[in-house]
């Protein structure tokens, strides 16, 4: 979201109100759905006509999504289905604004209504007990509700006029992003839920006039009651997902957070679950600084220095990439890229020919509105050097998935890009032609390569998701894109896909959706919170 991280934060401090609908997508040509291959900057073209077949799509009109796909089998078919935030533009109602979608067949399962946007993705806790996972989800105005996974009826939602006159909670009145599940705080045998809000959109850039401290909250699951909360030390505004993370001979998980914005400066903060519920983060310690921006993308987490502790990996939206020491908090290294923007969080991926993580990412040339480019770069997980650097599509919110496509023991990215005149910028001018394309990166091979293409589509904020959806030992791809008409951040029509490769999965996916697999920004099997 953010993934594609945006979708996380997007606020009117330099973008212009959405457009009103006022067409329908299907009088309008629709996009191709064959799945074709292309050649994208001076790359060697590589067939994909027997390696990916479309399983299914469907199209919902005048809704679109800032939101993530995940996935949990809510039907009990044995096939993972898929739950996703959506909405109409900015301040819209709309009756299709939690969605959850049947793996199988791509039929709608069940909906919920939202007042704003969804832009928050699913995190999962069985609160009920009918071993059918439940949803928790966030958003705009605000919103954050708890899902029945099994029904999609309504468990609780948060009501902020509750908090008009608490001290703290009176500031969580803006924006919920995404959610992590935390081990159980209350001792009422239910793990219970970790979020922030923040961001006030009315605020202008530049100035800290109307920006209020974010607040990092902890629900109960079960009934929605906050649990404890508090305001970011520093006082700034935030929008970065907390991660929450364990670490050798610590049994008091760590919490990572993020404060700052597009133009003011923020701070990366590490604290304990155990510092939260005594509600002391003024103790948290500033890991990482950034002037004129703050750190706004999630952070991704993998031991880098093979030390057995899982290291920080951030970029702040100024484009400084910064890798931090698990065991010490001392830097490893950092890299910046001068003149660029950053909204988009690091995939993680064995992307090398060494056995260390390396990590990728898109960074936009010039400023949101007028940037006037994508880049994508891969920086080595060692010393933070550039392994690749590629410009294809503009400006898009969407984080890379990552896995070995073609067996060789070297990961691949596959990334969603537009294609479109980037030097119209985003603020007073819209593209006409846009065609929207979900693209493999090969490192090894030096090649690119097209799973599925659609023109007059864009994806501005989606993740892909990729995994074995059926079970049938095959990697699977969910793929979302919506219609453009307009303006490029407004929806008018979204399509969701599911397309089957022959790629067998040989070892687990590990970064398979935005945040992770699992949500929570780990890359490895050992230093998740919940097992």
């Amino acid at each position: 979201m953010i993934n594609n991280t945006r979708h996380q934060y997007m606020k009117n401090d330099k973008v212009p109100p959405a457009l009103r609908q006022t067409a329908n997508p299907y009088s309008v040509t629709l996009a191709s759905i064959a799945l074709i291959s292309a050649i994208l900057s001076g790359c060697s073209e590589k067939s994909s006509i027997n390696q990916y077949k479309l399983v299914w799509y469907k199209d919902h009109p005048a809704i679109g999504s800032q939101s993530s796909p995940r996935t949990a089998d809510l039907n009990g078919d044995g096939v993972l289905d898929i739950i996703m935030g959506a909405g109409k533009n900015e301040m819209q109602k709309s009756d299709m604004g939690i969605l959850a979608f049947d793996g199988a067949s791509g039929e709608l399962l069940w909906k919920q209504e939202a007042p704003d946007q969804v832009f928050g993705s699913a995190a999962f806790c069985d609160v009920n007990g009918d071993k059918v996972m439940d949803i928790f989800i966030g958003g705009r105005s605000p919103q954050l509700k708890a899902i029945d996974g099994k029904s999609g009826a309504l468990i609780w939602d948060y009501k902020h006029e509750t908090y008009a006159n608490d001290p703290v909670l009176k500031y969580a009145r803006y924006n919920f992003n995404n959610g992590v599940i935390v081990p159980d705080q209350n001792n009422d045998g239910v793990n219970d839920l970790l979020m922030i809000n923040g961001g006030n959109p009315l605020a202008a850039p530049y100035s800290e006039v109307n920006r209020f401290p974010g607040v990092l909250m902890l629900f109960d699951t079960k009934t929605g009651n906050v649990i404890v909360a508090d305001t970011m030390p520093d006082g700034k505004e935030s929008y970065m997902t907390p991660l929450c993370f364990t670490q050798p001979g610590s049994k008091d998980p760590f919490i990572l957070f993020g404060t700052g914005g597009e133009t003011i400066d923020g701070k990366l903060f590490l604290t304990t679950l155990s510092k939260l519920r005594e509600k002391k983060l003024s103790s948290a310690e500033v890991i990482a600084t950034e002037k004129g921006h703050g750190f706004i993308a999630p952070a991704t987490l993998a031991d880098i220095d093979k030390d057995g502790y899982i290291d920080i990996i951030a970029i702040s939206h100024g484009s400084k990439a910064v890798a931090i020491s698990g065991k010490d908090h001392h830097t490893l290294w950092t890299r910046t890229f001068p003149g660029t923007e950053c909204s988009n969080s690091f995939a993680a991926g064995y992307l090398t020919d060494d056995d260390t993580p390396d990590f990728f990412t898109f960074i936009s040339k010039g400023q949101w509105p007028n940037s006037t480019g994508s880049v994508q770069i891969m920086l080595n997980g060692i010393d933070g050097s550039i392994a690749y650097m590629d410009s294809m599509g503009c400006t898009g919110f969407s984080s890379p998935v990552v896995y070995d496509l073609n067996g060789d023991g070297r990961d691949e990215v596959i990334i969603s890009i537009n294609n479109f005149d980037c030097s119209l910028g985003y603020a007073s001018k819209s593209p006409v032609l846009m065609e929207n394309k979900l693209i493999a990166i090969d490192f090894a091979r030096k090649s690119v390569e097209t799973i599925d293409q659609a023109a007059r589509y864009k994806n501005i904020f989606s993740t892909p998701w990729i995994g074995d959806l059926d079970n049938d030992g095959y990697l699977d791809i969910i793929n979302c894109q919506y219609f453009h008409h307009s303006y490029l951040v407004s929806f008018l029509g979204m399509r969701i896909k599911r397309i089957a490769t022959t790629v067998k999965i040989k070892r687990p996916v590990l970064w398979g959706s935005f945040l992770g697999s699992e949500g929570d920004g780990v890359f490895d099997t050992e230093h998740h919170v919940i097992q």
